[in-house]
């Protein structure tokens, strides 16, 4: 049996992969059959099983892919960086470097990946959690460091950032990526900053 580790390392495994985001980023999931995938890859149907059950398979290890990507890189960044600001920009940048520079992936992550089912989004879930987790760092280190307000919520924070992000990406890839997405990294920082920050409201 392939280990996880053998198929990673397989060239056949990654160009099924990059087939996968280029035929459903254009054709949608359910306009993208095994047989599709397979002929942009250059490799025969039942090769495609060598490596995955069936395609709700690819989905899964294309965003457990590109989620461990941004994970990796921005561990690695991050490492020794003290001022929660700068690890605010990475953060953004990070992700929208990995997203900007392919519509197609984008298009997958923001579109079609979410048409799947309920057992599929809680892999989704799992699978994001070491990046969420990154974002509570960031959120921590900013509170302690009194640049972040001690009122914020964890939780809702963490929402706001991710969701900012994610909408900003979605809005792009929506209006057919005819902007340069990564030219928005300073102004998506400088409202989320501004939010941590914060400032009283005054209720009415």
């Amino acid at each position: 049996m392939r280990t996880i580790a053998q198929k990673k390392n397989n060239e056949k495994y990654e160009a099924i992969l990059n087939a996968a985001v280029k035929v459903i980023g254009q054709a949608g999931y359910h306009n993208a059959p095994i047989s599709k995938i397979a002929r942009e890859a250059g490799v025969a149907d039942g090769t495609v099983y060598l490596y995955f059950k069936n395609k709700e398979d690819i989905l899964i290890s294309i965003l457990r892919e590109t989620i461990g990507t941004i994970v990796d890189r921005l561990s690695e960044e991050l490492q020794g960086m003290e001022d929660p600001v700068a690890c605010l920009k990475r953060l953004v940048t990070v992700y929208f470097e990995t997203l900007g520079t392919k519509p197609d992936l984008a298009m997958f992550t923001q579109v079609h990946l979410r048409q799947s089912n309920a057992e599929m989004r809680k892999q989704i879930g799992d699978i994001i959690k070491p990046y969420y987790t990154i974002i509570d760092e960031v959120i921590a280190k900013g509170i302690e460091a009194g640049v972040f307000t001690e009122r914020l919520d964890a939780r809702i924070t963490r929402r706001m950032i991710f969701g900012t992000m994610d909408e900003t990406i979605t809005a792009w890839i929506l209006t057919g990526a005819k902007y340069d997405l990564l030219s928005l990294i300073p102004q998506v920082c400088e409202l989320m900053i501004g939010g941590l920050a914060g400032q009283p409201v005054r209720q009415k």
